[in-house]
């Protein structure tokens, strides 16, 4: 059989949650949850690899964590996640403002590459946050705004929806193998 190797790409600032999203992952589907504690992974240890067998075949996703505009530009990504932490206004604000044109800029595919925006750090939303709450109804607004396809988020600390968001991602890059691609139908959709 076949296997379909999907580079992932996720940007975002520094300390927006990406390698602590990767680490939760790394450790294996039963511990999606948040139970067991988190050891983090390097960025020398790139790409973090996970290997997926499901009814339409094996998948080899390569997830690629950073946010040095030297060494992400000189990938060639199947499916780019733009990552912002929910308890910081500024992530927001520039994963609308530097990361996503970034992305059109960098990537001559931009306009046929699948784009997702993950909200990470779910558990730190607060109500006395002195910047604002940032609802996920803002964020799915701005995201749509940015045409991204589509929308999650989670936090991997506590595990809330880090299983949901880790199969919307599996199942998006899955679809970058077949002819139709992982692009939604010209509407942001929320996961």
């Amino acid at each position: 059989m076949e296997v379909h190797t999907v580079k992932i790409l996720l940007l975002g600032d520094e300390r927006c949650g990406k390698s602590t999203f990767l680490s939760r992952i790394s450790r294996g589907r039963q511990n999606l949850t948040g139970t067991v504690p988190i050891t983090l992974l390097k960025d020398i240890d790139q790409p973090f690899v996970f290997d997926l067998r499901s009814r339409k075949g094996q998948y080899r996703f390569e997830f690629h964590d950073t946010s040095s505009p030297d060494s992400w530009k000189l990938l060639e990504p199947d499916l780019i996640i733009i990552c912002y932490d929910i308890s910081q206004r500024l992530s927001l604000i520039n994963m609308q403002r530097v990361w996503i044109k970034e992305v059109r800029t960098t990537f001559a595919s931009a306009d046929n590459l699948p784009i997702m925006v993950m909200g990470l750090k779910r558990d730190l939303r607060s109500e006395d946050d002195p910047n604002g709450i940032i609802y996920p109804q803002e964020a799915y607004r701005v995201s749509a705004e940015m045409r991204a396809d589509k929308y999650m988020e989670c936090s991997a600390v506590t595990g809330e929806l880090l299983s949901e968001t880790f199969e919307d991602i599996c199942l998006t890059a899955a679809q970058t193998t077949t002819a139709d691609g992982g692009q939604s139908e010209g509407a942001c959709a929320v996961m």
